[in-house]
């Protein structure tokens, strides 16, 4: 007889508001998803509660969906990304979420670019918190420049992807209060900046990023083509590295974690997870790929969990459309293949948790569900319900506590 096997599959992202262009329904409900469907109809449908928090985002929704307290061990996507990365971090050290993000003089000054300005401060706005979406290629540089000319015994810069990039601070103050770039775009930067301590050594720096960059030849290049400048470097997203108790340990299963994310693979490694992708940079878009991949881990180990995670392009664009194309090539793509490739392995028992991606003030209602399907069991008559953000919300099933949801996955019942 086989073995059961496990999967926590988070797609990040795919859940959104009603929206105007698609006559009042959701990306979700406007794309044609019949895989999703069809584990939805055949197995459970409902909402997620999580834990209270300042500011949701997939990161927290993350951490409680394997089972932990996010306001004990979340300590911000900078740890985590550090975990993924490889980046040595002390017991004392503060690790820092560093993005290049473009900034621009506010509409009465009279610098449109922000390069007349020395120091951050009201007379500059949020331009772009992804600073045009920098590839990788072109942000290490700028990171090298910068850690050439700041960089020091106390202070390091490290290279991540995109727009995302790391800052350690050698025995730091973890208490500064930072805010997350993207919240700020379009405002004024007056009241935005770090505060409290260490927050004067944490502007000094992102000061002396401004000077660098916006004087640094890969950003005339950048103009000149048309693309945002990544002007300066955003330090928010901090935390100290924290000891987490083996997930895999607790439930005596082996598992690895599947992800183009650093954040969520630095999840899945704090939790006792081997690296799935084996240092392969996995594209967020190559949806086969990751399919694949996913099922070759599950084929050696019991349990899989795997972050989908839709392009930044997507996630942070204004074009709904493109969103709903993204989640139906999800479906096709990913959805499809790798249940047909679990279907083959035996029993399984399959959890799907969806959210907004971005970070969000509050938990807005019906963004956070899940889908949840035994293979061992025998499915009730298949419903009409939809994966969608409406179908959890009429659910008649109360909501489930993220942080005990994987209890039930390991347990010995059902």
């Amino acid at each position: 007889m086989r073995s059961m096997k496990y999967v926590i599959l988070h797609a990040g992202g795919m859940a959104d508001a009603p929206r105007q262009e698609l006559a009042g329904a959701t990306p979700l409900q406007a794309a044609s998803t019949p895989n999703l469907d069809r584990i939805t109809q055949t197995g459970e449908l409902g909402l997620l509660m999580l834990p209270e928090s300042s500011r949701y985002g997939s990161g927290w929704t993350g951490t409680a969906i394997l089972g932990y307290e996010p306001k004990k061990h979340y300590q911000g996507p900078g740890p985590l990304e550090a975990v993924s990365l490889g980046v040595a971090v002390g017991e004392h050290d503060v690790v820092y979420r560093c993005t290049m993000v473009t900034l621009k003089g506010e509409p009465h000054s009279s610098s449109k670019t922000g390069n007349e300005f020395k120091k951050l401060g009201p007379q500059l706005v949020m331009d772009d918190a992804t600073a045009g979406l920098i590839t990788t290629a072109e942000a290490r540089e700028l990171i090298d420049a910068v850690n050439e000319q700041l960089g020091s015994e106390v202070i390091q810069f490290y290279p991540g992807s995109g727009h995302r990039h790391l800052m350690v601070w050698v025995n730091g103050k973890p208490r500064a209060v930072c805010m997350d770039p993207q919240s700020l775009v379009g405002r004024p930067l007056g009241d935005a900046l770090p505060s409290g301590d260490g927050a004067d050594m944490l502007r000094k720096l992102m000061d002396a990023s401004l000077l660098i960059l916006r004087g640094h030849p890969l950003n005339d290049e950048r103009i000149e083509a048309g693309n945002k400048p990544a002007n300066c470097l955003w330090l928010w997203g901090e935390g100290r590295a924290v000891v987490w108790p083996s997930l895999t340990e607790r439930f005596r299963v082996s598992g690895a974690v599947v992800s183009s994310s650093d954040v969520h693979r630095g999840l899945g490694m704090m939790a006792g997870l081997g690296n799935g992708t084996d240092g392969e940079n996995l594209a967020a878009a190559d949806w086969r790929t990751q399919a694949r991949r996913a099922l070759e881990q599950l084929r050696a180990k019991d349990f899989a969990y795997i972050h989908l995670e839709l392009p930044d392009e997507v996630v942070y664009g204004t074009e709904v459309k493109a969103k709903l194309r993204a989640i139906e090539d999800i479906d096709r793509e990913y959805i499809g293949p790798f249940v047909e490739g679990l279907n083959a392995l035996g029993p399984y028992r399959l959890l799907i948790v969806c959210d907004p991606g971005t970070a969000q003030d509050k938990v807005l209602p019906g963004q956070w569900f899940y889908a949840y399907y035994d293979s061992s069991q025998k499915s009730e008559s298949p419903t009409k319900r939809r994966f969608t953000e409406a179908d959890a919300q009429s659910s008649p099933l109360p909501q489930r506590d993220a942080t005990k949801f994987v209890v039930r996955l390991f347990s010995k019942s059902a």
